[in-house]
């Protein structure tokens, strides 16, 4: 079938290459046409950040309400249709009794209590669906009407491919606790929402690299003090992951004291065998290293902030995150001392995705690149 396209026929481009002869107005002017086109990319990537912090969110409370289990297939396609009679809805919940959470925690839960549990797992799972529509449908159109620069294509290929391999990782974290145990395993439920929270950090990090910023030497120091404040905070919330999944917030409700220590003796640290079991098994130590990294990540904020405030280079985006991380440690000590009640659970979880989200973009800033504005004013000037 021929072509019919000038573009195609001599220099044998696909959709996915070819620029749309429909913005020739644009690509005329090719920085007014790269300024259009990356603006209209960094809004779709924000939006599907959006999505990504609000599946966060819910994914949080469907943790926090022990909800997670209620839905114990993974239908891709068909899950998205929730049960729609009297009957369906037994039939799920007959489901859900045939699991352990169900046998040794809920025994008395009737099925007015499992919808509740229900619609909480299937608006995470609807969320996580609709999360890679939003991705997924603008990328195609995008990469059709040949806007997006060639050296982005790769890594929103990447991010697609992450996001595709998240959702199996889910199912892979529930499959864990419908055979033994109550609930999942902490180790998948930290390996899922860590894959998660880089995925979304990719995505912020790619729109603040596509924002319009005054060009100007950034020191070292503070270029790299930020990016450790970023890092640091991820891997601060893999260590809550694995304090939520092992129920760690219910014990040792003291602070700054940890079982009458602040550095609690090595034999309580260390009794399990092999010891780099205790890291991730052992409820004290797992809460110690969160902690640890607590106050790891408060100390690095207040450097940076008066790193940033010397060098004059973004002081108040460093400042606005100090003050974040200071009060996120305060509701997590608050959280801690009254047993991790649900609000302030669920209200310390929100917020160490906002601070994250701060982290990120201010990261970002400091690290900006422009080769994408030149790069998709070339594609104007080949169009």
């Amino acid at each position: 079938m021929p072509c019919g396209s000038k573009i195609c026929g001599e220099e044998r481009l696909t959709i996915w290459s070819a620029p749309s002869r429909a913005n020739h107005n644009l690509m005329n002017n090719p920085v007014k046409a790269s300024n259009t086109h990356l603006r209209t990319v960094r809004w779709w990537l924000l939006a599907a950040a959006a999505m990504i912090f609000l599946t966060l969110v819910v994914g949080g409370a469907t943790r926090l309400t022990e909800s997670g289990l209620s839905i114990v297939e993974w239908k891709p396609v068909t899950g998205i249709v929730p049960p729609l009679s009297e009957n369906e809805w037994e039939a799920e919940f007959a489901k859900y009794q045939t699991i352990p959470q169900y046998r040794e925690l809920n025994r008395d839960m009737t099925l007015a209590g499992f919808k509740v549990i229900y619609w909480w797992e299937w608006f995470h799972r609807i969320l996580a669906r609709l999360t890679g529509a939003v991705f997924l449908l603008p990328f195609m159109f995008f990469l059709w009407r040949g806007v997006i620069p060639q050296g982005l294509r790769a890594r929103l290929w990447a991010i697609f491919g992450a996001g595709a391999a998240l959702g199996a990782v889910g199912w892979w974290m529930v499959s864990s606790g419908l055979t033994q145990g109550v609930s999942v395993s902490q180790y998948r439920l930290a390996f899922h929402l860590t894959l998660a929270c880089a995925i979304y950090a990719s995505i912020l990090w790619t729109a603040q690299q596509l924002a319009p910023q005054v060009p100007g030497k950034v020191p070292t120091r503070l270029r790299t003090g930020a990016l450790a404040i970023a890092i640091l905070l991820l891997l601060q919330i893999y260590l809550g992951a694995l304090v939520a999944g092992l129920d760690a917030g219910l014990v040792y409700n003291t602070w700054p004291l940890i079982d009458g220590a602040f550095v609690p003796a090595s034999e309580r640290l260390w009794f399990i065998e092999p010891a780099w079991r205790n890291l991730f098994e052992n409820t004290m130590t797992v809460q110690f290293d969160h902690r640890i990294v607590a106050y790891a990540v408060w100390l690095l904020t207040m450097l940076h902030a008066s790193d940033a405030w010397r060098m004059r280079r973004e002081a108040g985006g460093a400042f606005m995150l100090a003050g974040a991380v200071t009060v996120q440690a305060a509701l997590g000590v608050v959280t801690l001392l009254y047993r991790t009640p649900i609000p302030l659970a669920m209200a310390h979880q929100v917020f160490a995705i906002v601070v994250f989200t701060m982290a990120v973009m201010h990261a970002g800033r400091l690290w900006h690149r422009v080769a994408y504005l030149s790069q998709s004013a070339t594609v104007g000037q080949n169009a």
